[in-house]
């Protein structure tokens, strides 16, 4: 009789990056481990993140809905124990949602990650400047702690997706690649200006074509705008599910992003990532997955010593509005076409 397998548990609700960040971890843990059986559970609208992943499960959680509050996690519990019996839950999350949870999911075994909390409550207040663990390396220390160390050195990524009509309609030709670009993120200080980044798009698309990437009203409004005035631009913003979008960055000669989720979904599609760091800096351990360090274009940390101001971008001190500033158009635009002429074929 052959053994059976054990099963995981992964808990990980959100943000957006921090989801994405989960997918090159449990990928090297599926092909290092697989014995393993592994189920996820997140939010429904991250749920094609995992796509890729055959040997994975994923599980919704409508913390919004059906499952808000301690009484719908309950729910959600109640559900999850009448379908699976775990042998371990890896909380990649540690929040009061998955703390609740681990109360009513039976399973005798729970690692939380260790978020690091004190180590980068110093990097923030400037008692501390060095690199501190990345957030893929702490959830695979959850792993780890459960028996299963995992090597992170060595990544594998899927192919990219054939483009259907529809997609290719939007994008229109490619000229000499797709350079996607998404110029926003949760927090102004994390933000490269809007008036550069039009310098940077304008430079750009001379030679490729420019995809870019957003979501809400503001955001898709400001990028019609852009694709209407920049030659071989479009804004994707708005128009596509998200696992069509995920199709497009697939095919991505490089995406150019702030410190925000498309930079860790491009990069767990194994796509090349150049990131422009604002308030925040690398070294709070969430630069996107598996990019050489100088693809990290970061601000002037001598004419803004208190950077990192947070860990998440939220603070910004007075005279702090514009940090990137100090990174030039050219310093992106010199980066991008090295970056792409020393992987052309």
């Amino acid at each position: 009789m052959s053994q059976q397998k054990k099963h995981i548990l992964v808990i990980r609700l959100s943000a957006m990056g921090d989801v994405a960040m989960t997918v090159p971890v449990l990928r090297a843990l599926t092909a290092q481990y697989p014995e393993l059986q592994i189920t996820v559970l997140t939010k429904p609208f991250f749920k094609p993140f995992f796509r890729d992943l055959n040997t994975v499960e994923v599980i919704s959680a409508d913390v919004k809905g059906q499952h808000k509050g301690t009484f719908g996690l309950y729910k959600l519990a109640r559900t999850i124990n009448k379908t699976y019996k775990f042998y371990a839950i890896a909380d990649l999350h540690s929040v009061l949602r998955s703390k609740i949870l681990k109360q009513f999911i039976k399973c005798k075994r729970f690692v939380s990650i260790d978020k690091g909390r004190s180590e980068k409550k110093q990097l923030t207040s400037g008692k501390l400047f060095k690199q501190l663990k990345t957030t893929p390396q702490r959830y695979a220390d959850v792993f780890k702690t459960l028996g299963y160390p995992v090597d992170l050195s060595s990544p594998t990524f899927p192919k990219k997706r054939l483009l259907n009509k529809t997609l290719t309609d939007i994008l229109g030709p490619k000229h000499n690649g797709y350079i996607g670009i998404a110029p926003f993120a949760a927090h102004d200080g994390k933000m490269y200006p809007l008036a550069l980044m039009q310098d940077v798009i304008k430079q750009l698309s001379k030679t490729y074509k420019i995809v870019l990437f957003g979501g809400g009203k503001n955001e898709e409004a400001i990028l019609r705008r852009w694709e209407q005035v920049h030659k071989n631009t479009v804004s994707i913003a708005g128009k596509l599910s998200l696992d069509e979008e995920l199709d497009v960055v697939s095919n991505l000669h490089l995406m150019l992003s702030m410190d925000s989720g498309n930079a860790h979904i491009a990069a767990m599609l194994g796509i090349k990532v150049v990131t422009v760091w604002g308030v925040t800096h690398p070294y709070a351990g969430f630069a996107p997955f598996n990019q050489p360090e100088d693809y990290a274009l970061l601000s002037d940390r001598k004419k803004y010593p208190l950077i990192p101001t947070s860990v998440y971008g939220n603070k910004l001190p007075k005279g702090y509005e514009n940090v990137s500033a100090s990174i030039l158009p050219k310093t992106i635009v010199d980066k991008i076409e090295t970056i792409i002429f020393k992987h052309s074929d």
